[in-house]
């Protein structure tokens, strides 16, 4: 049953129980008062928590308490609408200092500046921008292409379609929705600096990592290292901090590569499955950039009727 959360899941509800065994013990509630968890018991502790932690956080923390409770064949007793009303009230009461700053987008421009502050000929610099760009023009998560992935040069295959057109696929072995089935990513080459066939193709020609190593592995005093993510954006925030930029998070990838396909005329249902989004949070694309819902709401019927269709909810 442990296997039904992801790691990093995992991880975060590992802290909110370490959280409720320390609320509990200030407390001295007992070992059998602590589970089955009473809803007037889980209430003061989302209480306690509330404009200290984040609402996302304080709810990361009661369900990693709940899925101790499933893990363990233990009754949860709570009163949904209850837990609901404490929870949006504690997302309101999220101090500044807890909310995290707004994913800026990364843009083509924005690669090509990292491009300018790093040697291709540096082992880790050509490992790193051959990631930066496949993960971008993938549309993928940058943990994707980490080491616990291990996605190697057998992974890849080229294809094209009838008209010529042709395309990279990189098979994830393990994604965060499909599990250990795996998914699909591919990309075309692009005009311009930012292509990412180029970028491999060089990441190759200096690291040469093996059908067994990383795919982004580099040489790294005489033996071959896979890249990890703690160091591929210790190397990018270098590069943008010196090309005078403010370095930007990872998942920052993502975004801007779903803006910059929808700028391109991507229609929406191709971007959500480009980018394997399985959730209504592809819609935020929409709501929050006035420069991709501004030629949706022009005088153009048909297109006007495609943007309604997909930022509109279904009549039930």
């Amino acid at each position: 049953m442990v296997h039904a959360w992801e790691e990093d899941t995992r991880e975060a509800y590992g802290a909110g129980l370490l959280m409720w065994h320390c609320f509990c013990d200030d407390r001295a509630i007992s070992k059998q008062g602590r589970a089955p968890a009473s809803q007037a018991l889980l209430s003061a502790f989302v209480a306690h928590m509330a404009a200290t932690y984040s609402g996302k956080t304080i709810s990361n923390y009661l369900h990693g308490v709940r899925a101790w409770h499933v893990l363990h064949s233990v009754p949860w007793q709570l009163d949904k609408n209850e837990m609901e009303t404490m929870l949006c009230a504690a997302d309101k009461l999220t101090p500044a200092s807890s909310k995290r700053k707004k994913q800026c987008p990364y843009t083509p421009g924005f690669i090509v500046a990292l491009k300018q502050q790093m040697d291709l000929e540096d082992p880790l610099d050509a490992a790193v921008f051959a990631c930066l760009t496949t993960c971008f023009y993938t549309t993928a998560r940058l943990r994707e292409f980490m080491l616990d992935t291990h996605i190697t040069t057998r992974n890849l295959a080229y294809d094209q379609d009838r008209n010529g057109l042709k395309v990279t696929v990189l098979h994830l072995p393990r994604t965060k929705m499909a599990g250990n089935e795996g998914e699909d990513v591919y990309w075309a080459s692009q005009e311009g600096e930012s292509d990412p066939t180029t970028a491999l193709a060089n990441h190759f020609r200096v690291n040469q990592p093996s059908e067994a190593s990383h795919l982004f592995a580099y040489q790294a005093k005489h033996t071959r290292r896979p890249l990890t993510k703690t160091k591929f954006l210790e190397r990018v925030g270098k590069a943008a901090r010196a090309a005078g930029l403010e370095p930007l998070q990872g998942h920052g990838i993502r975004i801007g590569s779903t803006l910059e396909y929808l700028l391109r005329g991507v229609p929406f249902d191709v971007m959500k499955a480009k980018g394997r989004w399985a959730g209504d949070s592809f819609l935020l694309y929409l709501r929050k950039h006035a420069v991709i819902i501004a030629p949706y709401i022009q005088a153009v019927p048909v297109v006007h009727e495609t943007f309604i269709r997909y930022s509109m909810p279904r009549a039930r």
